[in-house]
């Protein structure tokens, strides 16, 4: 798949075009994707957290671009792993728009993700989308981008749990121990009250 062309056959266009709107009305994201565009980082997208905080806060609760922890940039650069090749991006993001950046080389996370997770050494990763699949949850495992023709949407696995306020876990990667860690940590009940919560099994 090529860094300008990208189908997520799962995601409907009108849940797409839903997403769309929900970024495009909101100048810091706005903003933040403008500046990833900008970066000329290979094949970078803004995703994860980010993208749940804006839709649900918008949604259900409120989004304060000022309570964003961290704004995820997924690339792939496979000529370059070194940890050096995260740290350089972060600081040409900050560059270009002073924001919580969390820059990760999707190429690189096999060298890494044993020892900072624990669990089996995982396998290299062919693509952003193939990395935005094993992502914690469903509601997370999304991202997007500009793209010559408009907003790209990557949503492995739909976009359906995203829009509709359902936080499930993605068992790809993480065990329902972690995943209970990450539902109070995130304080998911009480940030987003009307959100569901499909705890794992």
């Amino acid at each position: 798949m090529s860094s300008t062309e990208h189908v997520c056959p799962g995601v409907s266009p009108e849940a797409a075009d839903t997403l769309r709107a929900l970024v495009s009305g909101e100048p810091w994201m706005m903003r933040a994707i403008e500046a990833v565009s900008a970066s000329g980082l290979p094949d970078a997208w803004i995703g994860a957290g980010v993208i749940r905080d804006l839709v649900w806060g918008l949604r259900h609760g409120r989004f304060d671009p000022a309570e964003v922890k961290d704004v995820d940039v997924a690339y792939f650069d496979s000529a370059n792993l070194s940890f050096e090749r995260d740290v350089a991006a972060q600081e040409l993001l900050t560059r270009l728009e002073k924001l919580p950046w969390e820059a990760t080389n999707q190429a690189a996370v096999h060298t890494w993700y044993h020892s900072y997770f624990g669990g089996s050494p995982v396998e290299p990763f062919d693509s952003v989308h193939d990395a935005v699949a094993t992502w914690p949850e469903t509601a997370t495992s999304v991202a997007v981008r500009l793209a010559p023709h408009g907003m790209e949407v990557c949503a492995p696995h739909g976009l359906d749990d995203l829009l509709g306020g359902i936080w499930r876990v993605n068992p790809v990667r993480v065990t329902p121990v972690i995943s209970m860690q990450r539902l109070a940590r995130q304080r998911v009940r009480d940030r987003w009250p009307t959100v569901t919560v499909h705890p794992p099994k």
